[in-house]
């Protein structure tokens, strides 16, 4: 059992970080649930408003950098501190100045960016985060690429523990000194949180360096890492890589904050109050879509390390590597997404009752349940294309994806309102996922039933439904236990009958 652990580091990576991403977003969920009942939906709206600005900063010194590392550490292990070095030098000199130019054009940015007075006082906190988040993001890069999860894995936890801990305290102070609890909270705890996932990540590396070093033979001679030749020979393909990454995410982040920015003045324009708009936008953002995004932990842990077993499957020329990674991560990718459309569809109205106190939140969950299988499928495939090299293709399909959402968002919203929006996500997700799969395609044969990835898990999950509506509609024990863990539990009976047949399908196929 050991052995075969060691020997598909693909499978454990994945599994660790899924695990993490779970524990990480189920704590998520009780902040989210705190949040919503002490900022509202409202202060969700501005909130969230906030995180455009903050995205396009991450595009620029972390996001792409941190997948430059990511591949080349995985294409040259015995370079890979060296690489991560020199992608922190860059990346912290990125973040600074980008933090400075915040602090200093905040009000601005709130009143001509994000047509949003109040997030002025909100844009200092998220600016002093970036440097964190940069040293986060290469220390990451790093250990993908040498895919070792384990400390990733476990700095998402501290991240979200200590935040959590941080706004509950601060909440409680205020509390009993009787002032207001402001979106200032929840700004506040994003900060305290990038540092602590930095500053954990930060020791754990440097426990491992001096480990290391002490195992290391004294007699050993090389290349100073620090000198300034080796920075120069790193840098300069580390950036070929990053750049057009770079320009890549800048592009994609400022088209998702356009969205960000134009919802709720589109719902404005279809009638609504400004604090109407923004409490929707809220309960969209902050309800409904964690919701959605939640199972994506098991495919966005696989996405991760996609990237680096694909590179390096690519440079050893072993394409059935690659075309054996595909056919399992598409199968996958399916067999969430098909459930995840039962399981919203069937629960979305109890669940946004029982967690957020809000019945719009579990509308937009049933709406939104069937993105699940393209939003889960272009999430590794993409991924995949970034680890053959094929940044420029994943570039150009998702802005023709965000594009065709904003058409959504500027002509739809004011007639339909916030359905518009919801349509306009199921078509995008829809059209990316069958780019990344046409161009796939094109690179590399894998296998592909659609009677084994699409049709059988669908009727096993009309099958899964019909046991659960046998069952409880003799016997529910579980009203008694309230409503949200009655719920949960009839979540995890239907997931256990569908993950039931597809086990008992796929052993009996083996015989």
């Amino acid at each position: 059992m050991t052995d075969f652990f060691k020997k598909h580091t693909l499978i454990t990576g994945t599994l660790l970080l899924t695990a993490t991403g779970f524990a990480t977003r189920i704590l998520g969920f009780f902040y989210r649930i705190f949040l919503s009942r002490t900022i509202g939906a409202e202060g969700l709206g501005i909130y969230h408003m906030v995180h455009p600005i903050y995205g396009i900063c991450f595009a620029l010194c972390a996001g792409s950098i941190q997948t430059a590392i990511s591949r080349f550490v995985a294409a040259n292990v015995e370079k890979g501190k060296q690489i991560f070095r020199t992608g922190l030098v860059i990346s912290l000199t990125l973040g600074f100045s980008l933090t400075a130019l915040i602090i200093r054009f905040s009000p601005s940015l709130a009143h001509y960016i994000l047509m949003e007075d109040r997030c002025a006082s909100l844009l200092p906190f998220m600016a002093i985060s970036v440097p964190f988040s940069a040293v986060h993001a290469c220390l990451n890069g790093y250990y993908y690429g040498t895919q070792k999860t384990r400390v990733p894995a476990l700095s998402q936890i501290v991240e979200q523990t200590v935040r959590m801990a941080a706004v509950f305290l601060i909440a409680d102070i205020l509390t009993e000194s009787g002032r207001p609890i402001t979106v200032e909270l929840a700004v506040t705890g994003h900060l305290i949180g990038e540092l602590a996932a930095c500053l954990f990540s930060v020791f754990c590396f440097c426990l491992s360096t001096s480990a290391s070093g002490k195992s290391s033979s004294p007699s050993a001679v090389s290349q100073p890492p620090n000198s300034p030749s080796a920075f120069r020979e790193t840098a300069v393909p580390l950036m070929t890589l990053a750049l057009p990454l770079m320009g890549n995410r800048l592009v994609l982040n400022v088209l998702s904050s356009a969205e960000a920015i134009w919802i709720p003045g589109s719902l404005s324009a279809y009638g609504l109050s400004s604090q109407e708009a923004l409490s929707v936008y809220g309960v969209l953002t902050g309800m409904a879509m964690p919701f959605i995004l939640f199972p994506s932990a098991i495919t966005n842990s696989m996405a991760v390390l996609l990237l680096p077993t694909v590179a390096e499957a690519q440079a050893d020329g072993n394409e059935s590597r690659i075309a054996q990674t595909i056919s399992m991560a598409l199968r996958y990718s399916l067999y969430m997404g098909i459930l995840c459309i039962g399981v919203f569809t069937l629960f979305g109205p109890e669940l946004g009752v029982s967690v957020f106190r809000d019945p719009s939140a579990g509308l937009f969950m049933q709406i939104l349940a069937w993105l699940c299988p393209f939003l889960y499928l272009a999430t590794t495939m993409g991924s995949i294309l970034n680890g053959l090299g094929k940044t420029s293709t994943t570039f150009l399909q998702n802005a023709a994806a965000l594009v065709l959402r904003l058409a959504f968002v500027l002509a739809g919203i004011p007639s339909f309102g916030i359905m518009a929006y919801l349509w306009g996500m199921l078509a995008s997700e829809l059209l990316l996922a069958l780019l990344h799969l046409f161009s796939l395609k094109r690179l590399v044969t894998f296998s592909w039933n659609a009677t084994e990835m699409i049709i059988k898990p669908a009727a096993f999950l009309i099958i899964s439904v019909g046991m659960y509506y046998a069952v409880f509609s003799v016997w529910d024990g579980f009203d008694r236990l309230g409503l949200f863990m009655s719920t949960t539990l009839h979540i995890g009976v239907l997931c256990l009958c569908y993950g039931g047949l597809l086990t008992v399908f796929h052993l009996a196929k083996r015989k």
